[in-house]
């Protein structure tokens, strides 16, 4: 059974940091590529960060050089550490699993706010 659980959110000061993971189970985490999603109330959900199998990664515009995706995977788990964090961030972030070719795996969701 697939199964992506996501954890690490919370509220946060604007400027402050924290990191989400993603723990995997059920499928060959090391194959997939692991993306992270998030929407915001009134939103459409957007891409914020993917790495690839390879290890490449790409970013949304609005997070460069602020989130870091990762992955670990001798844990199955990917990673998105997140610094200078600002209001607009406040979301609900989702990991997401997915092979070319196939239909995807999503996790349950777990709730950012950046508020002071």
């Amino acid at each position: 059974q697939v199964q992506l659980v996501e954890s690490g959110g919370g509220l946060v000061q604007p400027g402050g940091s924290l990191r989400l993971s993603c723990a995997a189970s059920g499928f060959t985490f090391s194959n997939y590529a692991m993306s992270w999603y998030r929407q915001a109330p009134g939103k459409e959900r957007e891409l914020v960060a993917v790495i690839r199998a390879g290890g490449s990664t790409n970013y949304a515009d609005s997070v460069k050089g602020r989130f870091t995706i990762s992955r670990d995977n001798a844990k199955n788990t990917a990673y998105l550490q997140m610094n200078s964090l600002k209001p607009e961030d406040t979301a609900v972030f989702y990991c997401y699993a997915r092979v070319p070719g196939y239909p995807g795996y999503w996790g349950q969701g777990t709730q950012v706010i950046v508020s002071s």
